[in-house]
This record gives C-alpha cells, sequence and structure tokens, in this order.
C-alpha cells in the first residue's frame, strides 16, 4: 500500500499474549514492509535491555524486516518514565511521517499508550511530597499507601496494582498536588489522528495460551537470562524487577520458591495481569475490538481486518 501516509497512527492494543505483536509485524508487511511501515513499542517491560525472553519481544530477524522503536532503550536499574516515553516516540512518529512511512503502535501498557495517543499534559510535581510518600512507601510497604489510595481515589486504586509502589507513590502525590488523579488522566481525545484497534482473545483460550507460553519461556532459557540480569542491576530497578516473569524467577533464585512455584506464579501472574489489561482498554469508547489470531496462520486475517478499520477511520 502506497498511500500509508493518509491513515491514522495505527495501535493495536490489548492484553499480554493476544497476539498484538505478530499482527503488528504482519500490518506491516501489507503496508509493503519495512520502508513503508514502522512499529513503536509500547510495552514498558520491552524499553529494557536484555529482558527479552520473558517479555517475548520481536526477534533481532523480525526488527531487521521492519524498523523497531522504543525497545532497548533502559539498563534495568533504571526507571521507566511515561513523560519521557511520550517526548522520544511522538519524536519517532514525526520521523516516521517525514519518511512517508505508516507508524504502527503496539502494546498493552495502557498509561503509556494514553500519554503517547492522546492529550495529555502532565499534572505538576512536589518533591517534598513525593519524598515523605516514597519514605513511607520504604518503611511501611505499599499496603498501606494503596489502602490510602483508594480511599481517596477508589478508581485511581482500580486501575493500579497493590503492590506498584511507584505509581502508588505517584497517584498520591498528584492529589495532593492536583486535588484528584482521576481527572488528570488524558481526556479521550487524540492528540493526532489515531485509531486503536485491541485484539479479543476469549477468557479460557488466552488462559490456556498463557501457560504454553510461559513453559516455552523456560524451555527458551528464562531462568538464565534473570540471573544474568540480576549480576547487571536487575535487583535495583524499581520496575523492572517488578515485571511478571521475572520477579517471580528472582523469588526462586533467592531460594524463597521452587522453580514449579515460580512457574505457576508467573502463570497465575500473568492471567492476572491479562485481566487489567482487558480492564483498562474496554471503558474507551474509541476502541475497535476484533478476535485476536486463533494461531500463526489466522494473523494475516487479524492484520487484514486491522487495516480495514484504519482505512474505515481514514475515510470518515
Amino acid at each position: 500500500m502506497s498511500n500509508s501516509s493518509a491513515l491514522p497512527i495505527i495501535a493495536v492494543v490489548g492484553a499480554t499474549a493476544t497476539g498484538k505483536s505478530a499482527v503488528s509485524l504482519g500490518l506491516a508487511r501489507l503496508l509493503g514492509g519495512g520502508s513503508h511501515a514502522e512499529v513503536i513499542n509500547a510495552d514498558s517491560m520491552q524499553f529494557y535491555r536484555g529482558m527479552d525472553i520473558g517479555t517475548a519481544k520481536v526477534s533481532a530477524a523480525e526488527r531487521a524486516d521492519v524498523p523497531h522503536h522504543q525497545l532497548d532503550t533502559l539498563d534495568v536499574h533504571e526507571d521507566a518514565s511515561v513523560a519521557r516515553f511520550q517526548q522520544e516516540a511522538r519524536a519517532d512518529i514525526d520521523a516516521i511521517r517525514r519518511r512517508r512511512a505508516q507508524p504502527i503502535v503496539v502494546g498493552g501498557s495502557g498509561l503509556y499508550l494514553r500519554a503517547l495517543l492522546d492529550r495529555f499534559d502532565f499534572p505538576g510535581t512536589d518533591a517534598a511530597v513525593r519524598a515523605h510518600l516514597e519514605q513511607r512507601a520504604e518503611r511501611e510497604g505499599p499496603g498501606l499507601l494503596y489502602a490510602e489510595l483508594a480511599a481517596r481515589d477508589p478508581e485511581a486504586a482500580r486501575k493500579i496494582h497493590p503492590r506498584n509502589a511507584k505509581r502508588i507513590v505517584r497517584a498520591l502525590e498528584i492529589i495532593e498536588v492536583a486535588g484528584s488523579y482521576t481527572s488528570s488522566l488524558p481526556r479521550h481525545e487524540y492528540a493526532q489522528p489515531a485509531v486503536q484497534v485491541a485484539l479479543d482473545v476469549p477468557r479460557e483460550d488466552l488462559d490456556a495460551r498463557i501457560a504454553v507460553r510461559t513453559d516455552a519461556m523456560f524451555a527458551a532459557g528464562l531462568i538464565d537470562e534473570v540471573r544474568r540480569l540480576a549480576g547487571e542491576g536487575l535487583r535495583d530497578g524499581v520496575t523492572a524487577r517488578r515485571a511478571v516473569g521475572y520477579a517471580e524467577i528472582l523469588a526462586m533464585l533467592d531460594g524463597e520458591i521452587s522453580e514449579d512455584e515460580a512457574r505457576d506464579l508467573i502463570v497465575r501472574n500473568t492471567r492476572r495481569l491479562a485481566r487489567r489489561q482487558d480492564r483498562w482498554f474496554r471503558p474507551d469508547p474509541r476502541v475497535v475490538w476484533v478476535r485476536g489470531p486463533r494461531d500463526a496462520d489466522d494473523v494475516d486475517r487479524v492484520a487484514h481486518e486491522v487495516l480495514a478499520v484504519a482505512q474505515h477511520t481514514a475515510v470518515g
């Protein structure tokens, strides 16, 4: 397809293990390959260098065929930043447009996607408030702070994991500065023309797929990957060390759980992550849902559907 510049930004979104990466590559091929389409990653765990197996990151060969951006931008001890991602990924989109190629955004990290696609000015900060909250989180753990957040802004609490101390602290800081976390979220208003297509997979199928994928990750060397990253500062990373797959293997390496227990926990926690991601995208009325690929042979069908949605949006 030669007229990709007429299409809006295409975002392939949804829960983990629904086939987003495969569909994005199929879509890029439909648009004419790497010279006509480029992918921007919006999965916050794929920012980290070396976190490849546990995040199901696209392979080097796949990246050689289709340019990818916002992959491997951080070391595991560094902290991911929504504001930094917004700035850099929007610059990527502008550069892709200048090359007369189609930007394809792919991921399931809802806040990062909203920051990239929507009109989103970040709320103010207060260093003293944040420092106090961070000290409390270190001293008390995230549980008490999460309970406080749930009491002050229940809607915000529903969207944040109870153990995600970083996001809990930021939400409480925003409440102190702006009065409300939820009201500070971006409006459902795109900064540039865009379309979001979410891949929908029946829960029982997705649960089975997550179990199979977890086994495949262990077979591919997940334990060795985490062991190597632990030597590179993974335990020092506020964000990376809590990633599903990595937190459980770290606990195993520390002798807290067995390998079988780690495997079971990864399956369980990945399913929980998928539920949270699904709950994030469902309320957004702009998201178009299509049946995700049933297997590798079904990817082209889904890619055609995603392209049809984008073309319809462009015409409309």
